[in-house]
């Protein structure tokens, strides 16, 4: 099957363009490099030695997305591409609906002009809600989101929703997850991002190898064991994994919906405890009042549900 992935040079696109490819499908990667990487593209090539087609441009530019489509026998389409700090959405929230959902918008309508209607969303599980039990199932309905850039994910599932209410061409699968870590195990590629990390593992990696002097963990009194918050760490590859078997969903017409989880909660803490990859003289920490509100467990997706596409998770 030919793929389109959009924000396939950044982090966790690029993981799933080497999971497609080594499952012997075609890949074209469009990709503005805002916070992806040309080099990212190459070093998939060197793993998968196979050759990744790549156009620049941005799932805004209609017309970039209707000269893909026109030049590419693209079959279905994963969408990675988009802003997705929820810090930066709260103090930029136009930015991220004009992105995140003019973008996918935009996309859409190019998809049905050329004729594509198999759609994998990567969501995220923060469509939950604050208020919603743990452990999260897919079939409860979506919650109140908590900040712009969860609204924007939950707006483009509703709009996805729509157009298969609308069209029964359309075929979508919503995969929700909280948050990825790790690097492929060739050690080629993982998550360097661009400027300040916004996610835990990279400021615990930037602390370990003296490229910042501690770690700032904001809020110790959430009610939890060690008073900091729990998340459902899963490893970017068994992501990418998943992603890859959604596809497989999307030979029925209607919206899927799959989280995408371990099963198994750490905490701040528990993540950032020295080891032998991280010995403590190089991880100090520093613990500060909460800047922005937060929930103190989330996620947690129980082990069934994962086995609903990839099977056990062999990075976990």
């Amino acid at each position: 099957m030919s793929i389109l992935v959009t924000g396939g040079a950044g982090y966790i696109g690029s993981h799933a363009v080497v999971e497609l490819l080594q499952a012997g499908h075609e890949v074209v990667v469009l990709d503005n490099l805002s916070n992806g990487s040309l080099e990212a593209l190459k070093r998939v090539e060197a793993i998968t030695g196979k050759v990744v087609t790549f156009v620049e441009g941005d799932v805004r530019d209609r017309a970039v997305l209707d000269s893909l489509f026109a030049e590419q026998s693209i079959e279905a389409v994963i969408h990675f591409a988009g802003l997705k700090a929820v810090g930066q959405s709260v103090t930029e929230p136009l930015a991220y609906y004009d992105n995140n959902v003019g973008g996918s918008l935009v996309l859409c309508q190019a998809m049905a002009a050329a004729g594509v209607f198999k759609f994998v969303f990567s969501s995220s599980a923060t469509v939950y809600g604050p208020d919603a039990p743990v452990p999260y199932v897919e079939d409860m309905p979506r919650g109140r989101t908590s900040n712009p850039y969860g609204t924007t994910k939950a707006m483009v599932e509703q709009l996805l929703g729509d157009l298969c209410r609308a069209d029964e061409r359309w075929s979508v699968a919503l995969l929700r997850y909280f948050n990825p870590i790790g690097a492929h195990p060739s050690g080629l590629i993982g998550e360097d991002p661009q400027g300040i990390p916004n996610n835990l593992m990279p400021f615990i990696a930037q602390v370990a190898v003296g490229r910042r002097l501690e770690l700032s963990i904001f809020g110790n009194d959430y009610p939890t064991e060690d008073g900091t918050c729990i998340r459902d760490y899963l490893h970017v590859v068994d992501l990418a994994v998943g992603h890859v078997q959604s596809l497989s969903s999307l030979a029925t017409p209607g919206v899927h919906i799959y989280n995408l989880g371990t099963g198994q909660g750490y905490s701040v803490l528990e993540m950032a405890r020295p080891s032998s990859a991280r010995p403590a003289s190089r991880c100090h920490i520093a613990s500060l009042l909460v800047v922005m509100a937060t929930w103190p467990r989330s996620g947690l997706m129980p082990p069934r549900r994962r086995r609903n596409l990839a099977g056990e998770p062999d990075w976990a």
